[in-house]
């Protein structure tokens, strides 16, 4: 367990049934979970996904990161595009949650990334009110455009101004989506919004709606 300056924790979790890997921060003052699906290449440690997850316990929501497959299976890169197989997974994290005390009662919201993202869209589709919110990061909405009408949960889409593919990929599946929805984009920004300042603009954008729809 790690405590943080502010009051916060962090705990190392292995989600059921297989004994995936995570990490859980709760901040003392809390009000809403958002757990993470990264993307093709990445895992528990993107440093990424840990600096949102950081902004976004400062803003007041604990977060949820776990590997969502293991490592023999990620060596296979088919695993790593199989969007039912990843959205089982993410599944499995919040049927976990539920049985945790201080997470039970709070709403989920979910952020996901690349092919995570499509996962995270594939299970707000099959939980309905169990997911409160969606946020996709340089998302591959195309993966999940199956269930796209079907999503209830408000869904934001975060594209870099420079993913020309990607972009017009969300912007098909704005077109489709049938829930409270927005897409934004972060000018100058690639895939990886690797740029300076590109991923500060992600988090005041997902804090901003899981702070609207994580009530």
């Amino acid at each position: 367990m790690q405590t943080s300056a502010n009051g916060d924790f962090a705990t190392g979790v292995a989600i059921p049934p297989l004994g995936l890997p995570g990490l859980r921060r709760v901040p003392q003052k809390c009000r809403g979970l958002v757990v993470f699906a990264h993307g093709s290449g990445s895992n528990l440690s993107s440093p990424r996904n840990a600096y949102v997850a950081e902004a976004l316990n400062k803003a007041g929501f604990a977060t949820l990161l776990f590997d969502l497959l293991r490592d023999e299976e990620e060596a296979d890169r088919r695993n790593v595009f199989d969007i039912p197989l990843l959205a089982d997974r993410l599944a499995s994290a919040i049927e976990w949650r539920a049985a945790q005390d201080d997470l039970a009662k709070l709403p989920v919201g979910l952020f996901g990334a690349s092919t995570g993202a499509a996962a995270a869209l594939v299970v707000a589709a099959r939980c309905g009110n169990a997911v409160a919110a969606v946020v996709s990061r340089g998302g591959r909405p195309d993966l999940a455009k199956e269930v796209l009408e079907a999503i209830r949960a408000p869904t934001l889409l975060i594209v870099g101004g420079r993913d020309r593919e990607v972009l017009l990929l969300n912007e098909t599946a704005l077109s489709r989506l049938t829930c409270p929805k927005a897409l934004k984009i972060i000018p100058g920004a690639t895939h990886l919004f690797s740029e300076p300042g590109a991923l500060d603009g992600v988090i005041a954008e997902a804090a901003g709606w899981f702070s609207t729809y994580l009530k």
